[in-house]
């Protein structure tokens, strides 16, 4: 299908398809599918499959983790992409791609992780979207990075999925992307922006229908003009929204909703947020989780502060997760060297690596003693 003529970017090609490193090699993908097997072969995506979307560390395997929550979101984006004329490729790479920065146990880890970081530097927060591009960049392969393109790294840290605006234009330029550290940017590209709005499409009827499934709610729940304009199903809000967007972006020029869909996109936005993700059955666990991440957080900061980077210091630890640190720790190192923050980057990144079961299990490594065989 042709570009629509409202969605011509002004902006270079070889631009948005820069690497910072460029490869000498080309082979038959496209520049941006590459970057979405590079993404999918990452150890960073392999580990989305036991991180929280909403409900943490699941035992039912039918609720939503964030490996399927990005794929919802990658395969919506293209769909609007396909029909719009826009490269679904690229839209397929930064969906994959943009939940790279989440910390274990969904928000509530981002919001203890940001807590701890301020403590240390109080003009700094972790937030994962602008976390996302430092994964992408730094932290995968033992420091080297993927070596993603502009326009896929620019996605992923402008994705914001938390702003609900009704309709959105890209910021037609090349920005500096490792000295943005807040959320009030918008993508570079038409590809991005619809990416960023399938974000929502993607998560707000999936929670609805986990959160009914773990009793939480009642599917009659809904409200009435939710299940009236969108419909009472996860695959039926997914499709009047999506297709909805089509309708309206060719119409208006933007990447949007009409009116009337994106009053009941509203409605069941603060339903969501006021019946689940505020509700007592998750927030009970907050405290806890705080707990658990501060207290693995303490520790290996204590630990570098004892070993520094005498990695067979570490090695000779009885605990698990000092050795497994000092390991980290010694494939990293170049990097915090080269950054000066070991302290206490080091322990940040380690942390906000891990799974939602991983860190559970590490802290019971941690503070209950092994018993004797």
């Amino acid at each position: 299908m042709e570009r629509d003529l409202f969605f011509i970017s002004p902006l270079n090609d070889d631009d948005l398809k820069k690497r910072n490193i460029e490869r000498e090699q080309q082979d038959v993908r496209t520049a941006y599918f590459r970057d979405a097997t590079a993404i999918i072969h990452s150890s960073p995506f392999r580990r989305l499959k036991h991180k929280t979307q909403v409900f943490f560390a699941p035992k039912n395997d039918h609720i939503c983790t964030r490996m399927e929550h990005v794929m919802h979101v990658s395969t919506i984006s293209n769909v609007i992409c396909r029909s719009l004329g826009l490269d679904a490729d690229l839209a397929w790479a930064i969906g994959l791609g943009h939940d790279l920065g989440h910390a274990p146990f969904g928000h509530i880890g981002e919001e203890i992780l940001s807590e701890v970081l301020q403590e240390e530097h109080s003009s700094r927060t972790f937030k994962h979207e602008i976390y996302g591009l430092r994964v992408v960049d730094k932290l995968v392969a033992k420091g080297k990075g993927l070596n993603l393109t502009y326009a896929v790294r620019d996605g992923i840290i402008t994705h914001c999925g938390e702003k609900f605006e009704q309709a959105i234009e890209p910021d037609l330029r090349i920005k500096p992307l490792e000295s943005i550290t807040e959320r009030n940017f918008y993508p570079s590209t038409w590809e991005g922006c619809v990416m960023r709005m399938s974000d929502k499409i993607a998560y707000l009827g999936r929670d609805f229908e986990d959160a009914v499934t773990l009793g939480i709610i009642r599917a009659g729940d809904l409200p009435s003009i939710v299940q009236t304009v969108l419909g009472n199903t996860n695959a039926n809000i997914i499709n009047t929204l999506t297709t909805d967007m089509i309708i309206t972006s060719e119409q208006t020029g933007k990447i949007g909703f009409s009116d009337t869909i994106f009053e009941a996109f509203t409605v069941l936005r603060k339903f969501n947020y006021e019946s689940i993700y505020y509700s007592p059955e998750l927030t009970r666990f907050n405290i806890q989780l705080k707990k658990v991440l501060r207290t693995l957080y303490q520790h290996l900061l204590e630990s570098i502060d004892k070993y520094k980077l005498e990695f067979h210091l570490y090695k000779e630890s009885k605990l698990p997760l000092d050795q497994r640190f000092g390991n980290y720790l010694e494939s990293m190192h170049t990097l915090y060297i080269a950054e000066n923050n070991l302290n206490p980057y080091a322990a940040l990144d380690f942390i906000a690596g891990m799974t939602d079961n991983f860190a559970l299990d590490t802290l019971e490594e941690l503070i209950i003693p092994q018993r004797f065989k």
